[in-house]
């Protein structure tokens, strides 16, 4: 037995946790995490459930309901979950799914050729996390029903009455003594991840009503894929339309992939899923496709005369400029690596993307001489503006080489040279860049001002956006390089903190940041490396007592304690109003300072939005503009 000061280790320490203990234990093992985003996940669990039975050819409808009771119902006309004694075990199927972790009908058995979910755990770990859940089935013709609580079941499955129709209905409540933070679903999320299932299984009809709010839904898109494609070019102007689509199937593998050329200089948008699957890093369907783009559009244009034989082939960047691409494949057995899970890696695949999209493309290419023209056209128009961005980025190269302790943004550098301690706050003008560096720790804090609005990369190539100022002191403080330069391992800092006014003028300035990170080195915002200051927005003073209020309601609370006599309320219309040491105190010191960390939850809803807010088009603005204005607060004119 091993002893060491007054703590014994021995065999009565070893835990042996039944049942669902060890998902109510350790939930973060299961769903990722217990904040907004693992209360999101139950719902994914039980829709993944009803989306295998569309899948498998039995379900045409889905309906997800947000209770009042902030309660979810999920209801699919499927074939209903199988309800007959399970031989192992000696109790009902449904009641075994519920209870028991990787039980299902998918680990090889004939109930499920293709299969969304990753583990096969979800129904169970839902049961284990809600303060009750609910299981009505329809089948044989009689409707089944079962309650759980906290996972355990409230009494024997039992027949409530007769029915011709078929299906399954789980409503459930997440606990609130696992998802402290929050127990509250938010539409957004839902709506988005539900109209991607929607486009992903074409034809498959999925409703969302909030009961709530009485704010509802209907997703059906019977163009799949391709609907897709237009959904994510709504905002752009296409060279052709509508978006090329193919599919193919080999060896129980079945491939759809829909592209679509824009009228846009930004780099492409490609979107790829595995069995319904976001694999947001990529993979092995992913490689075929693009392999095959390239090696096609490069044959053609040599076919046809628009490539010498002295010219060097365009790249992957060249072909892929302006293109939006969804990729979707369906297979019987994935295998997912990288380190989300996320990135498909079955071997085969890539071959079997590649065939399929290299015969049909090919073929539709030489079917469509006039898109195809214009498709070439597009493709040496960047070829040649990869050029000049070269250029670009060997000037960006040599002022980090010769001139980095001068920058032009007057950079403040930390003296640490550990990255995953290091930060830098992108600064909004001189006089907040210079409280920053006087208030900063010179350690780990490095300080960035910039002077003025960078360019709106959202309407310019890589070679004009690589000649603004603000833009190349900003990739050379980083360190990471730019477009096929880029390295995530060289970055200097891993704290990247966009710090602006809390006015109309901040706002912009940090969307036209956000925009430029999103388009040219969205990996930073993938490894949770930028984030956004939350300065305070009034300083409430009686007395001696100051307090620092970042919204509304805070300030309303620190009226009431403080009463509203002799009080003195200033309301912060910059950071350069903060002297030095209030600075610090409220928004850079990481002991007390409230942090916002970017992240991408939808990429779809994402690009959609970035296209309306900084896209050349003006009315898609003006319209959301209109839509929103009524939710604007302390709007500064």
């Amino acid at each position: 037995m091993a002893q060491q000061g007054n703590s014994v280790y021995d065999e009565s320490q070893i835990q042996v946790l039944e049942g669902l203990e060890a998902v109510r234990k350790r939930p973060g093992m299961y769903i990722g995490s217990t904040s907004a985003r693992g209360l999101h996940h139950l719902v994914w669990e039980i829709v993944d459930n009803s989306i295998d039975e569309a899948l498998a050819g039995a379900c045409t409808l889905i309906k997800v309901y947000v209770n009042t009771d902030g309660s979810v119902t999920v209801i699919d006309n499927g074939r209903g979950f199988p309800v007959g004694i399970h031989a192992k075990v000696g109790r009902p199927a449904v009641e075994v799914a519920l209870t028991v972790l990787h039980a299902g009908g998918k680990f090889g058995g004939e109930g499920y050729k293709v299969s969304g979910g990753l583990h096969g755990v979800g129904a169970s770990v839902v049961n284990a996390l809600s303060e009750w859940l609910e299981v009505i089935v329809k089948r044989d013709g009689k409707i089944h029903q079962l309650r759980f609580t906290r996972g355990v079941p409230d009494y024997d499955l039992r027949v409530i009455g007769e029915t011709d129709e078929t299906g399954t209905s789980v409503s459930f409540k997440p606990d609130e003594q696992i998802f402290t933070e929050t127990t509250d679903f938010i539409y957004e999320t839902l709506e988005g991840r539900l109209r991607e299932l929607a486009f992903l299984n074409g034809g498959l009809e999925i409703t969302l009503e909030d009961l709530r709010t009485d704010r509802a839904d209907a997703f059906r898109y019977d163009g799949g894929i391709a609907s897709m494609v237009d959904y994510l070019n709504q905002q752009k102007d296409p060279l052709h339309e509508p978006p090329i689509f193919v599919t193919g199937e080999k060896d129980g593998i079945i491939a759809e992939v829909a592209v679509q050329y824009f009228d846009g200089y930004t780099r492409d948008h490609i979107y790829s899923f595995a069995n319904n699957i976001n694999t947001h890093e990529g993979g092995t369907h992913e490689a075929g496709f693009k392999s095959a783009l390239t090696r096609v559009i490069n044959d053609y244009a040599r076919r046809n005369g628009m490539l010498k034989e002295a010219d060097t082939n365009l790249t992957g960047d060249d072909v892929r400029e302006g293109l939006t691409a969804v990729i979707s494949v369906k297979i019987p057995d994935p295998q997912f690596e990288g380190q989300t899970k996320t990135k498909l890696g079955n071997s085969e695949v890539r071959g079997i993307v590649e065939t399929m999209f290299n015969d049909r493309f090919a073929s539709f290419l030489e079917e469509n001489p006039a898109t195809s023209r214009k498709i070439m056209d597009k493709c040496l128009t960047a070829a040649r503006a990869r050029e000049a961005a070269r250029k670009a980025r060997e000037l960006t190269r040599r002022k980090s080489a010769l001139e980095f302790s001068s920058l032009p943004g007057k950079l403040a550098d930390c003296s640490s040279k550990d990255p995953s301690e290091s930060e830098v706050f992108i600064v909004e003008g001189d006089s907040a860049g210079g409280s920053a560096k006087q208030g900063r720790d010179r350690h780990t804090q490095a300080i960035l001002p910039l002077r003025g609005k960078i360019l709106n990369v959202e309407k310019a190539r890589l070679d004009k956006i690589l000649s603004n100022n603000e833009i190349r002191n900003i990739i050379t403080a980083l360190g990471t390089g730019i477009g096929e330069d880029f390295e995530i391992s060289k970055a200097r800092y891993h704290k990247i903190v966009i710090m602006t006014d809390a006015d109309v003028d901040g706002s912009h300035i940090r969307i036209l940041l956000l925009t430029f990170f999103y388009r040219y080195m969205r990996e930073l915002i993938n490894e949770g490396y930028i984030y956004m200051a939350q300065p305070p927005l009034y300083k409430v003073s009686k007395g001696k007592t100051t307090r620092y209020c970042y919204n509304d309601k805070q300030l309303n609370e620190a009226l009431e304690q403080m009463g509203k006599t002799g009080v003195n309320v200033q309301r912060y219309k910059g950071l350069g109003e903060m002297n030095a040491d209030q600075l610090w105190d409220t928004t850079m010191d990481p002991n007390s300072r409230t942090l916002l960390k970017v992240t991408i939850e939808n990429g779809q809803q994402a690009e959609v939005y970035f296209d309306r807010l900084m896209g050349e088009k003006v009315e898609p603005r003006r319209q959301f503009i209109e839509e929103n204005a009524k939710y604007v607060r302390n709007l500064d004119i």
